[in-house]
């Protein structure tokens, strides 16, 4: 198979390309320059937000070669015209394209176990440019793929992605706190259903969905309560081998001391709309097309393997916000009475965020 990745140097994009060179295939990847390219791909420069950025793509586009491919995939975020501009330019010359969208693009809040024929947000256009609202962006870059390869296009629907690569911050700055060690605020309750998918799961599952040829919009996140918040926690001690005391907090007195969900404490989200819209969609449809997901002590402890090879600092997407807990205010959190009860490593049980 021959892929054409636009992307393809950072987390998703670069975990999909490595999926692809595993298998064999013929990979193409066009980038800024900003990261290096994996070892093995063919390697084009290309600013998409510039007038000629994809003149590497037009076809001999300085390659030697005809300029088509079987697959293209493409995990762009921003404005939906460019993804409108290279979908028009390769309708022709790729046989299926599947554009990394998101879970957001629902009407907000999105009900538990809402599954894809869900209301969509209005507004979205495949012609918008300059900085949108993450959700619109989105929707309107299917909107671009619809519009140029109908049903060769496929709509990966992305919810919570962790895993080896991450560069929105989420599971290192748990790892890296936990690793820290002492007493920390572990927000409830512990038991609370996690809803994720590990970046390689997704790369594997969009690469045998585009050469099956699937179409359409799919959810492609891991099952509800595929790992909770007391499991997530106790692998980031177990990988780390931190003897962290975790005390377990009710929402109450950490949402009363004005911590941001989400963002202040990454993953979480106390019960409510944000928790249904994050962390309990429906993905009865990606199962059936053959989704798996590895455990999360395997992503947690690849993750730590990983930030610890980077000397434990992971690269930071400067489009995301900042994320991790003030210090000062888990110290004051901590002062307090604990709401829930602290537990040692060995214990086991089980405004709005865009959750790709």
């Amino acid at each position: 198979m021959k892929l054409l990745m636009l992307g393809g140097t950072e987390f998703v994009g670069r975990a999909i390309t490595e999926s692809a060179l595993s298998r064999g295939w013929e990979v193409t990847v066009l980038h800024r320059g900003h990261h290096p390219a994996p070892p093995g791909v063919t390697a084009l420069r290309g600013d998409r937000t510039a007038d000629d950025g994809l003149a590497a793509l037009t076809p001999g586009g300085g390659r030697g070669d005809a300029g088509t491919w079987d697959l293209a995939v493409d995990t762009w975020s921003g404005a939906p015209s460019a993804v409108r501009d290279a979908a028009r330019l390769l309708s022709g010359r790729v046989g299926h394209y599947t554009y990394i969208s998101s879970r957001s693009v629902y009407d907000h809040p999105a009900p538990a176990g809402l599954p894809e024929d869900g209301p969509l947000v209005s507004g979205a256009s495949p012609d918008a440019t300059g900085d949108l609202p993450y959700a619109l962006a989105k929707r309107g870059g299917e909107l671009a793929v619809l519009d140029a390869f109908g049903k060769r296009a496929l709509l990966a629907r992305a919810g919570l992605i962790l895993g080896p690569g991450e560069n929105i911050g989420r599971l290192p700055w748990w790892l890296t706190r936990i690793a820290r060690g002492g007493r920390v605020l572990a927000p409830g309750p512990r038991e609370a259903a996690l809803q994720y998918i590990d970046v390689r799961d997704l790369a594997a599952w969009v690469l045998r969905a585009a050469e099956d040829g699937l179409h359409g919009p799919y959810n492609l996140v891991g099952p509800p309560g595929h790992a909770t918040m007391g499991e997530l926690l106790d692998a980031c001690a177990h990988a780390t081998g931190s003897r962290a005391e975790l005390c377990w907090t009710d929402p109450e007195p950490i949402l009363a001391a004005g911590v941001e969900p989400w963002t202040d404490l990454p993953v979480w989200l106390p019960p409510g709309e944000l928790y249904d819209t994050i962390h309990a969609g429906n993905v009865d449809k990606a199962l059936a097309a053959g989704l798996t997901c590895r455990p999360v002590t395997e992503t947690v402890t690849d993750t730590w393997h990983w930030l610890v090879s980077l000397g434990g600092t992971a690269p930071r997407r400067p489009d995301r916000p900042q994320v991790g807990l003030d210090p000062r205010t888990e110290e004051r959190l901590l002062a307090g009475p604990v709401t829930g009860h602290a537990m040692g490593t060995g214990e086991s049980a089980r405004s709005r965020p865009s959750p790709s």
